[in-house]
């Protein structure tokens, strides 16, 4: 029965395009496959974006991993995911390379790049693709085969195209990144002005060798919160980027000083929410 839910069907791809998976952008994009549509091994998971208030459909670790990068990344502005490549074009490729193009239960597989993303600079955007593997995996030929094909399909369009493997991404920025992702947002209005008031409440201990727990806790007990209320804000702020840390060092939180954390000092509320 399980076999029989994920198997590919050409009446399943035509409802998937009628669905809109595969188009749109920001938070209209559908991607083209999610994690109810393939076998899950445990690794498979979802996230609401920071940059497209949708939600996120990864496949692997890894996938979210880097999505992590993304999110964090200033010049990215759009992140598709599972992104269809057309399968005309997939087959001739295929065929023109002399390399079978990939089947599932007898249906030509609609090919997908992992991520499309829009990045800017120079004062305009432009897409580049990004297909993430685990390094392991490159060295199966017919992993090797697949991704040629891809690669073809990206150059005959000018889209610059890459593998990401594990190894390329650094393992303690995209853990802190997830660490503080669910914080991006708070869920009111009067949690906004506090998390403002507790940044202000920072800026006096930034030359002390205080720690940030500790700060926390005094916010917490000076303003009748909950306890650990204060975290939760600190780690707001940090998504936020009014404060910043090396994101390639672990955030040690029961050691980290204030002053060793950088506190902007934009202070307007309206900047401060206006992503």
């Amino acid at each position: 029965m399980a076999k029989r839910r994920y198997s590919l069907t050409e009446d399943k791809i035509k409802k998937w395009i009628k669905e809109g998976r595969g188009s749109g952008q920001l938070k209209e994009y559908k991607p083209w496959l999610t994690i109810h549509d393939v076998p899950s091994i445990g690794n498979s998971s979802r996230l609401k974006g920071w940059k497209t208030s949708r939600i996120h459909h990864f496949l692997s670790n890894v996938e979210k991993n880097y999505f992590f990068l993304l999110e964090w990344s200033d010049i990215v502005l759009d992140i598709r995911e599972q992104y269809p490549l057309n399968r005309e074009e997939t087959l001739r490729i295929a065929e023109k390379l002399n390399i079978p193009h990939p089947m599932d239960n007898s249906v030509l597989t609609v090919m997908t790049t992992d991520f499309l993303i829009t990045v800017k600079g120079n004062g305009k955007s432009k897409s580049i693709a990004r297909t993430i593997k685990p390094a392991s995996e490159l060295e199966k030929e017919r992993v090797i085969e697949k991704l040629e094909i891809e690669r073809v399909f990206w150059e005959e369009k000018n889209v610059d195209w890459a593998i990401v493997t594990d190894m390329d991404i650094p393992k303690e920025f995209a853990k802190n990144v997830s660490w503080l992702h669910n914080f991006y947002q708070l869920p009111g209005k009067d949690d906004h002005a506090t998390a403002l008031l507790f940044l202000k409440y920072l800026k006096n201990f930034r030359e002390s060798p205080i720690k940030v727990v500790e700060v926390c806790t005094l916010f917490d007990e000076e303003y009748s919160l909950e306890f650990g209320s204060s975290i939760n804000f600190f780690k707001h702020l940090l998504a936020k980027k009014f404060i910043e840390l090396d994101m390639n060092q672990k955030i040690n939180l029961p050691t980290l000083q204030v002053s060793q954390m950088k506190i902007h000092e934009q202070e307007d509320q309206n900047e401060l929410y206006s992503s």
